[in-house]
């Protein structure tokens, strides 16, 4: 049963074949290719008109294949794999906030930054697919892992909330500091190489430390993203679409907010809330399916509604308030503070 109680999804099961799996991934291989191409070929630094004209490319191939996706397999389906796309987006959009500090953390120059988002962009990719096919099956297996999933994000929602006001510590990444201690780091980029040698012997560059940032930066949004994304669908299908189409133009959204992240004040808040009532969602349906079948679930119809509704005010509420106080910045939040406690980790 899809959560959300979907009518016409709960009558039939959705059937994709092992073709339509095929061509989906080779479409998503197809467009990161053009991105890596692109980055490597050319590297340079990329203006306002090009990163919009590549971010509304970007949508609009993700709103076709939403629109050919409940032609084939209906309105219901269709729901879901917005709804997860939105979702994924708008994580997204938060994910963005670290890769500017992990950049500006290391100084990462602007040739340089088309490599350390490609690199990103592919291991959160295969990193998600790891997790959603996990995710899958744990699903199928166990029903209670909607509730520990539901658990979770609740849980995530309320650090999130606390520590909204807060960066994350790029510098005190436990790879990062292992890797400082382990391995002689370069004090320049050597061209963007992830490999030198330093008085004779190997070392890495900072691009190599920036990466190891990012990887495990993806890891931790992946633990976030995947129970947000079955809070809307169980279908791994639509679970690996939403993710892939929501990252992919990863990228080109980088460039093109760059400047306009500081802005997005409340954009934590907002998605403490989204987490919070997914988290919610997930509880429901558990309780509906294991408990008593006459505990109420929430339509995905009304999911996505929420969510559209949520993002559509804390971003008019946080460019009110940057209007009326320049001096207000954004924060991607963290689960922790970083007050120097013991267990503080980087979100």
């Amino acid at each position: 049963m899809i959560p959300g109680g979907n009518a016409d999804a709960e009558v039939s099961v959705l059937d994709i074949g092992v073709g339509t799996w095929a061509a989906t991934i080779g479409l998503i291989i197809a467009l990161l290719a053009v991105d890596l191409i692109a980055a490597a070929v050319r590297p340079h630094r990329v203006g306002f008109k090009e990163a919009t004209a590549w971010s509304v490319f970007y949508v609009l191939v993700a709103i076709a294949f939403g629109v050919w996706f409940a032609v084939q397999h209906g309105t219901g389906y269709g729901t879901e794999y917005f709804a997860g796309y939105i979702v994924e987006k708008s994580l997204s959009v938060d994910n963005l906030f670290v890769f500017v500090i992990i950049m500006t953390t290391f100084a990462v120059p602007e040739e340089h930054q088309h490599k350390v988002l490609t690199f990103g962009i592919v291991l959160a990719l295969v990193m998600r697919g790891i997790f959603i096919a996990l995710g899958a099956a744990l699903l199928t297996l166990f029903s209670f892992m909607f509730l520990l999933f539901g658990l979770l994000l609740v849980y995530t929602a309320v650090q999130l909330f606390r520590h909204r006001d807060e960066d994350p510590e790029v510098e005190d990444n436990v790879l990062v500091r292992a890797a400082r201690r382990v391995l002689p780091v370069t004090d320049d980029y050597v061209g963007g190489k992830l490999l030198t040698r330093l008085d004779g012997r190997r070392a890495v560059t900072p691009l190599f430390i920036v990466l190891l940032a990012i990887g495990s930066i993806d890891l931790l949004f992946a633990l976030d993203s995947i129970p947000a994304v079955f809070g809307v669908t169980e279908e791994p299908y639509i679970v690996f679409t939403a993710n892939a189409f929501a990252l992919l133009g990863l990228r080109a959204l980088f460039f093109l907010v760059q400047g306009l992240l500081d802005r997005l004040v409340y954009l934590s808040t907002g998605l403490s809330l989204i987490l919070a009532f997914i988290g919610v969602k997930l509880i429901l349906h558990w309780a509906h399916v294991d408990v008593d079948d006459r505990v109420p679930e929430i339509p995905t119809p009304l999911s996505l509604a929420v969510i559209i509704v949520v993002l559509l005010v804390v971003t008019v509420a946080s460019l009110v308030k940057t209007r009326n106080d320049p001096t207000a910045k954004a924060h991607p939040g963290s689960l922790r503070a970083h007050h120097g406690g013991e267990d503080d980790h980087d979100r």
